[in-house]
């Protein structure tokens, strides 16, 4: 009976190390090195309950191994990627006469779909909890004539608004997914909440429809209809069109936004919104590894407005990007501009300082956990002072340098300690593990070794009497220092044919492999 074998013994094996072969070698000897390595660890050819357990073990191995090697398709892929690239799904719809190149772009197209499954799935749910706070007297106070008002000396800063909203999505069938969302919102001691579910289908390659019904307590029922449609390759369409219900009657509503690719990196749009607050809007975006800018136009009521923004992606490891934008309007003009960064493998923290007229200074925290967003909109004055400009610049980043310094360094180091100790724990498993297999291939290749002394005795032949690996010490100021060397005499006996030891660069035999692994894992 067959005995499976864990991913991490797969992991832990070389393909062309377990069949003693060259990486480039071919057929003819893959082959012939599997047929002498299946006769060396048939569990058949061993009556030792142990001896037969670890050669079935062993003849699982190098089985797998040759399955692999022996197909040029899944060879190739894994010269390229190893066995990680094996494990890619989406392998066995790709045509199997490909290039090293085009199974190279081939691999990173599947990377992509997988982290892309990943991250929806990460996304699921999806949530926002902002916090809108009022600091204005810290800024706005106001001189009173008599200051003996009871605490009139320290600025009240209260919370004026909040919102929170959360959803979550749920496939059904292949093409069907169900929405349910809902939020609660208060401002100045009035709020309201809403709850709406959707239902998207999605009808062909090139587009997908999505019916969605809600209902709240400021508003009525909600019924509401999104289309999406490829019109070509590079041009695609986006209506909603939705259905209002209050007291003041049915208020409909129709938003259709058209978006062609004009180059790889840019896209333009024009969106048409009718209903409540109609407009009609035009945008170009263009975004690139370094960089993200959008300009765009809007003419409608109540707002006009024209917007431009740039933001510069920076190529660190903790995807650092400043940003920068203008908006002028009929409600006025606003220049905000900002940072975020990687704080952790799913956190980013930013802040934005916003500068307008007449809304005055304010400053934005935003935190991305995950699927989870944390936003806080502190407003901090009505007026252009330059004081509140300055403390909403300066006052973020000290506060992020002394928290990066004496709070996220000593975690991330205290996860990366974490991290260490379960590899070295898994490494001491690894090494008990190596060892044990290779005190078990020395004893399967006993046997053979005996018939192949005596073949060579009769014929007065190649005869290994010792043969050491490792680390020797000659030196005599490293005396103190451990010898570090492995008996590898057998291994090497079952390789002699003919009166002949041949070893190439990258050949060893399997009994010498382990041992190898051994001694590079004690290092």
């Amino acid at each position: 009976m067959a005995t499976a074998l864990s991913e991490e013994e797969l992991d832990n094996e070389d393909y062309y190390s377990l069949l003693n072969v060259r990486r480039e070698a071919s057929s003819e000897e893959l082959k012939a090195a599997y047929r002498r390595l299946c006769m060396l660890y048939h569990p058949d050819k061993h009556r030792d309950p142990e001896l037969k357990s670890q050669a079935e073990r062993l003849f699982n191995l190098v089985h797998q191994a040759y399955e692999v090697l022996s197909d040029p398709h899944t060879r190739a892929i894994y010269d390229i990627y190893g066995k990680r690239g094996l494990e890619m799904e989406g392998w066995e719809v790709v045509e199997r006469r490909r290039t090293p190149a085009e199974i190279r772009e081939e691999f990173e197209r599947l990377q992509r779909e997988r982290e892309e499954r990943r991250l929806q799935q990460r996304t699921n749910p999806k949530g926002t909890i902002s916090v809108g706070i009022d600091a204005t007297d810290l800024f706005d106070r106001y001189e009173e004539e008599y200051e003996d008002v009871s605490g009139s000396g320290f600025p009240q800063i209260e919370i004026n608004k909040m919102h929170i909203s959360q959803s979550i999505e749920a496939p059904l069938t292949a093409t069907d997914t169900a929405i349910l969302s809902g939020s609660l919102s208060t401002q100045n001691g009035n709020g309201g909440g809403s709850i709406n579910f959707a239902l998207r289908r999605v009808t062909s390659a090139k587009g997908w429809g999505e019916l969605e019904f809600g209902a709240g307590d400021l508003q009525g029922p909600l019924f509401g209809l999104k289309l999406f449609r490829n019109l070509t390759p590079r041009c695609f369409v986006t209506t909603n069109c939705a259905l209002q219900f209050s007291s003041r009657g049915i208020r409909p509503g129709l938003t259709t936004v058209l978006a062609r690719n004009l180059d790889k990196n840019t896209v333009g749009y024009l969106q048409w919104r009718w209903g409540i607050q109609s407009a009609m809007n035009t945008s170009i975006v263009r975004d690139t590894k370094t960089s993200h800018f959008t300009v765009a136009l809007q003419l409608g009521i109540p707002h006009s407005f024209a917007l431009i923004s740039y933001q510069h992606k920076f190529q660190d490891d903790d995807q650092t990007r400043v940003k920068g934008s203008l908006k002028a309007g009929f409600f006025g003009t606003v220049v905000e501009y900002g940072a975020e960064r990687k704080i952790s493998r799913h956190s980013v923290l930013g802040a934005a300082v916003s500068i307008g007229v007449p809304q005055g200074v304010s400053l934005k925290v935003k935190l991305n956990r995950a699927s989870q967003t944390y936003f806080f909109p502190i407003h901090l004055t009505d007026q252009l002072l330059p004081s509140a400009v300055f403390y909403a610049t300066v006052g973020p980043l000290v506060v992020y340098f002394a928290m990066h310094r004496l709070i996220i360094k000593p975690y991330l180091r205290a996860q990366k300690e974490k991290e260490l100790e379960k590899q070295r724990e898994s490494t001491a498993t690894d090494i008990l593990q190596k060892k044990q297999e290779a005190e078990a291939a020395v004893r399967l290749m006993q046997e053979s070794v005996r018939r192949i002394i005596e073949a060579e005795e009769s014929r007065m032949g190649l005869i290994i009497v010792n043969a050491w690996y490792g680390k020797f010490v000659n030196d005599k100021s490293k005396k103190s220092e451990k010898v570090k060397v492995i008996d590898v005499t057998v291994p090497l006996q079952c390789l002699v044919k003919d009166s002949k030891l041949i070893l190439t660069e990258a050949s060893k035999p399997t009994g010498l492999i382990q041992m190898d692994k051994l001694r590079e894992k004690s290092d």
